[in-house]
């Protein structure tokens, strides 16, 4: 992960809507249209840019970030929440393109040091990812027809509940043939799938999900890891108070992926087995033991991806 080293002295904070984008410079707020020739020729027009700053937007940023990557321009895509927090800590009830664009601007120049440069990202990684989330609505719509089904009066429409799910369970066989397809075609992700499937814990689906879903994993330290994956205790202390930690934040559908092998290892198998039974031992809580396990194997997986290195062809 790349970082700025000095102090940004023009950072511009971007709104980003589907149809136009609202700039904010400290001076002046406008609002161009989000075509690639607009944003090029606007971003051509500063002598120097050193920071901008951006929200995901569902991939309507899609043409700034690849326009500053061209330009040599550094560029945060920053999280939704932390911004919003940002913008309530100044107590501002108010919102606007002008007053986001406002805002953004200034949580670079407040927090440029620990804010991570976006980067272009692998595009079998992006293919991947793409799979995983269709994947993942696909799982929703078959387990919202299931429900249905067994609801009351679900009898008289059985067969339409079951030709939908019959199509949703042949469109989800398709998504694992395509991503078995890309890792095995992408020497990148089929050396790193093949070190998280050497975890008897962890089948290749399970694998691809946590490729797709955490690609940072093999960059950071182990207590990043664990926060980004929402795996990490958080205190909840004041004066002599201990309060209960608890894991929250990061990314939350990690802790769903990693529950069944966390569930293999609380069975007495698997490499962490042992790893959970000592908790259990010493007093933890089942659940506190089956959190604990899951962190363990993202913080295991993130050391064995950074250590291991891409065999040459």
């Amino acid at each position: 992960m790349a970082f700025l080293h000095q102090q940004p002295q023009m950072c511009l904070g971007f709104d980003i809507a589907k149809d136009t984008v609202t700039v904010c410079d400290g001076t002046t707020t406008r609002t161009i249209a989000n075509q690639r020739k607009v944003i090029r020729a606007f971003l051509k027009s500063y002598k120097h840019i050193d920071l901008v700053v951006c929200e995901p937007t569902g991939g309507h940023e899609g043409l700034l970030l690849e326009e500053c990557l061209c330009a040599g321009i550094a560029c945060h895509r920053a999280d939704t929440l932390k911004v919003k927090s940002f913008i309530r800590s100044y107590g501002t009830h108010g919102k606007s393109d002008a007053i986001d664009a406002a805002m953004l601007r200034a949580y670079g120049r407040e927090r440029w040091g620990k804010l991570t440069l976006w980067q272009a990202p692998d595009p079998d990684e992006t293919c991947l990812r793409a799979l995983v989330r269709r994947r993942q609505e696909l799982i929703a719509i078959k387990i919202a027809e299931k429900n249905r089904a067994k609801a009351p009066g679900g009898r008289e429409l059985a067969a339409s509940f079951e030709a939908v799910i019959n199509v949703v369970e042949r469109q989800i066989q398709a998504i694992d043939a395509a991503m078995r397809k890309l890792i095995a075609n992408s020497r990148t992700l089929k050396h790193r799938a093949a070190i998280c499937t050497a975890m008897d814990s962890l089948g290749p689906i399970v694998a691809a999900k946590l490729l797709a879903t955490l690609p940072e994993l093999g960059t950071m330290t182990r207590r990043k890891a664990a926060a980004l994956a929402g795996l990490a205790p958080h205190p909840n202390d004041s004066g002599q108070k201990q309060g209960y930690r608890k894991i929250r934040g990061g990314r939350p559908e990690i802790r769903s992926m990693l529950y069944m092998p966390a569930l293999h290892a609380a069975a007495g198998r698997g490499e962490f087995a042992t790893f959970y039974k000592r908790l259990i031992t010493n007093g933890k809580k089942p659940m506190v033991a089956i959190a604990a396990v899951m962190r363990k194997i993202v913080v295991t997986l993130n050391a064995r991806l950074r250590d291991a290195a891409i065999p040459q062809s």
